[in-house]
């Protein structure tokens, strides 16, 4: 190895694949590759090592260490890429109409949450408005109207639970 790392010994080299990559490649079929992907896989940390041997150190790991954690390496990337979900067809064209009378029934229920909201205590209506539509958290509240943390989560509880007895 200190060979082709400080010479570029292309001999050192062809007697280095001859031994590590039958055992590359069983150690990546006994990881769970098949022949086919190991052998290729094999080859690719062969050639890293080529590429990437200027940075081979002895003092920090053996030639079998440091050749088996580039496969290790190579492996759990191919195992990633094989998990990686494919995209799904993105649908082309406009989207179809929604059907009216689930338009009617949205446009109703949101009146009824209008109207639901305006009947709630300002204090609550004030919070719920700070919570929910401008998306602040619950400690921004409290820094932002000096209430205690627990008066505001009691207030927002009891409003959400006249908003939901409202809405049924």
């Amino acid at each position: 190895m200190i060979r082709i790392r400080d010479q570029r010994d292309t001999d050192a080299f062809a007697r280095l694949f001859d031994y590590f990559a039958p055992r590359i490649k069983g150690f990546l079929m006994k990881s769970g590759a098949d022949a086919t992907t190991a052998e290729e896989c094999a080859q690719d940390v062969l050639t890293t090592l080529w590429r990437k041997s200027h940075q081979f150190d002895p003092t920090r790991a053996s030639v079998a260490t440091w050749i088996f954690t580039i496969a290790r390496n190579r492996r759990i990337d191919l195992l990633r890429r094989d998990r990686r979900p494919e995209p799904e067809d993105l649908p082309w064209g406009p989207e179809p109409e929604p059907d009216q009378s689930d338009v009617i029934e949205l446009q109703q229920e949101t009146a009824r949450l209008a109207d639901a909201l305006s009947a709630l205590p300002e204090a609550q209506r004030d919070l719920i408005n700070k919570a929910y539509f401008s998306e602040m958290s619950q400690s921004e509240i409290a820094k932002i109207t000096g209430l205690p943390l627990g008066t505001i989560k009691s207030r927002i509880r009891l409003a959400l639970d006249r908003l939901r007895h409202a809405m049924k």
